[in-house]
């Protein structure tokens, strides 16, 4: 029985395809894919944006420490919902590694998983990620209404939410940092 070309390079496509499914390639193909289709998340015109009233909301931070989110009332926060397992998360958080890498201790960041330590610490290092996380206490009252990850809050020091943006966005890059450096200054 001879083979064409044709048949060769379908199924040669077809395991292309398969490969992302179901190896290791997939997975890095996938992260890789997410980055490159992330962008600069939008700016919400002054006349939407929505403000936080009410600080009051309990959090757990990397010892597993509780603490309140009061402490940030007043500053520029920002303020990540994310899940070790889903990728798009993953692939957002370099971006966001960057970023705390230039703002820490201007702005307060707030990287919260609602996941136990252990899986959230592994994954930390395998990624090489340094910021602190911040536990979400299940079953607490919350500022912020949107937690399905990947979600991201970036909060002026009146407390406007200035952006709101769901799914995965590109945080490295001179459009954000200009809008953080103008907050900072305000």
């Amino acid at each position: 029985m001879k083979i064409n070309k044709k048949t060769v390079l379908n199924i040669l496509l077809f395991a292309f395809i398969l490969s992302f499914f179901v190896t290791p390639l997939g997975d890095y193909s996938k992260v890789l894919l997410n980055k490159i289709f992330s962008f600069s998340p939008s700016v919400t015109e002054e006349s939407d944006r929505n403000k936080i009233t009410d600080y009051d909301w309990t959090l757990k931070d990397e010892n597993w420490n509780f603490f309140n989110f009061k402490k940030s009332k007043g500053k520029v926060v920002f303020v990540n919902f994310f899940a070790s397992w889903v990728l798009p998360c993953e692939a957002e958080l370099q971006s966001i590694q960057t970023l705390y890498d230039k703002y820490e201790g201007q702005v307060d960041f707030y990287v919260i998983s609602d996941e136990e330590r252990a899986p959230v610490e592994a994954f930390m290092a395998e990624q090489n990620l340094s910021f602190p996380v911040t536990y979400l206490f299940i079953g607490e009252k919350m500022p912020l209404t949107d937690v399905k990850a990947p979600t991201s809050y970036l909060i002026d020091k009146e407390g406007n939410i200035v952006i709101h943006k769901e799914g995965i966005a590109d945080w490295d890059n001179s459009k954000i940092y200009d809008l953080i450096d103008r907050l900072l200054a305000k």
